[in-house]
Formats: C-alpha cells, structure tokens, sequence
C-alpha cells in the first residue's frame, strides 16, 4: 500500500473506505462528447459515482467549447486535432472548462452523494505549465505540464475529496494555458503514483484500441510498446490515438499501476485495452 500518512489540516464529514482500497486511486478521463449530453453525463456520474475507492475525473469539453464560441461570434480554428487558442478562445475555454462543463460535473456528482471538488491547474498550484514554444504551428495560450503538486493533491483525496479536473493549468505569471486533459490525466496519474496504487482509465467512444477502426470489437485486449511500434508502423494506429498511448506507456513507466482505454459506458466492467 502505497498511500502516505498526510497530516490532517482540515475535518470532512466523510464515509469510511470499504476494507482493501484505501489505497486505491482511479483516474478517470472522459472527453468533452460525453460530458456535454445530458443522458450519457448521467449515466457517467453514475457509474463513477460506484467506483470503490478514492478517485479523480478529468474532463474535456471541446465541442461546448466550439459552440459557445459560435454564439459569442468567434472563430474556432483546429489544426492537426489540436486548438489554436487566442486571447478570446482562452476566455472561452475558461468559460467553459472551468465554469459550465466542470461545475456540472460537480453538482451532478453531489447529487450522488460523492464529494465533488472542481478545479484547474491554478486551484492550490497544483498543476503548472508553460507557454508552449512556437515550432511549425502557434497554438497560442495552449500549456505543456511542468510540475504537479502531488502533495495537495494526495491530502485532499486522502480526507474523501474527489477532484474534478478542468483542462485548463496555470504559469505562475497570472496566465491561464489550455491544456490536453489525456495530457492533465496522465501527469496527475503519475504524480500520485507514489501516494496510491493508481489506474488510469482513459474513456472515449469507442470500446478500446481497435485493430479495425470500422469494426468496433476489434478490441486490442493487451498492448504493449512492441504492440504499439508496430501498430503504429502499419497504420493500424494513427491519429489522436498515438498520443493516448504514449501518456499510457509514459503513466506505466512512472509507476501508474494499470492503464486502460475504453468506452465510458464498460466502466467497472473490466473491458478495453490494458496498456503494459
């Protein structure tokens, strides 16, 4: 068991643990699809809400995002799957991360009885990035992860707290940076590493990594970095995928317990692919 003694700085009303998973973190990271309908949020929340043991979610929100802008006038501009983020789109995504999509999250989880808290990367420092650096594309006010706070983290996990994670960091300078969330659910995965036994689940819409993206139980059940070089060299992998997984490989390397990827709906289901 890997959990720390932290010192206990503030009481909260908190059910106990059932025995054997009082070290046990799941991570879980939806994408903004199925946080932004109301039934399959619903049915998200639910299945959460019965994970044994201390847990995070980590949310997306894109495609709110991108309407919202619509309303308000602006301009989405999407390059290689990836937003380019101005000042306006910035104020959008704040909106919208941080306040609409993560605090409906968190009032849906209350209503479950779970102990919902929602932050971003600015909340408490506990997640920092920077600025990144101009190559072939300016992304714009868009944040790679430096440094996580796991310490903060760990003690508010550790008193019943279950955070909700915005996609959205901070540089210590006053500015906020929109951030990857499989990015934010991986660093976090790693930085509590070495306070629980975590699991990262990464959820999406389809069941798992398919051998065949137009067959959707072409489940991979196991893959490996071997498994992943080749797929990747034969097409078989591609797209937002290659990144998933090397936050998966990379949450493993750094001591995360068990990565894997599946459908929102198989939660507690031992389904998808685990990543080794």
């Amino acid at each position: 068991m890997k959990q720390k003694n932290i010192k206990q700085s503030f009481p909260i009303d908190s059910p106990p643990l059932p025995e054997g998973v009082e070290g046990r973190l799941t991570i879980v990271k939806v994408g903004g699809q199925i946080v932004e309908e109301p039934e399959t949020l619903k049915q998200l929340l639910t299945d959460f809400a019965k994970i044994p043991g201390h847990k995070v979610l980590v949310h997306g929100g894109g495609r709110a995002a991108t309407k919202m802008a619509s309303l308000l006038g602006i301009e989405s501009n999407i390059v290689d799957g990836r937003r380019i983020t101005d000042e306006k789109m910035l104020q959008v995504v704040t909106m919208v991360y941080g306040g609409l999509v993560n605090k409906q999250i968190v009032a849906g989880l209350q209503a479950l009885g779970v102990n919902a808290l929602g932050l971003t990367g600015a909340d408490m420092n506990y997640m920092r990035s920077e600025k990144r650096p101009v190559k072939t594309v300016d992304y714009g006010f868009v944040g790679d992860v430096k440094e996580v706070q796991a310490d903060i983290l760990a003690d508010l996990i550790s008193k019943g707290v279950v955070p909700v994670l915005a996609p959205l960091t901070h540089d210590k300078k006053g500015n906020l940076l929109n951030t990857n969330a499989d990015t934010i659910a991986g660093e976090t995965a790693k930085a509590l590493a070495k306070h629980f036994d975590v699991t990262l689940l990464f959820c999406f819409e389809k069941k798992g990594v398919l051998k065949d993206a137009n067959d959707d139980d072409s489940v991979i059940p196991v893959i490996t970095k071997v498994d992943f070089e080749k797929y990747v060299a034969d097409g078989t992998i591609q797209g937002g995928m290659i990144p998933k997984l090397e936050n998966a490989f990379e949450a493993i390397d750094a001591g995360v317990k068990e990565v894997v990827i599946s459908k929102a709906d198989e939660i507690g289901k031992g389904s998808g692919t685990v990543v080794r």
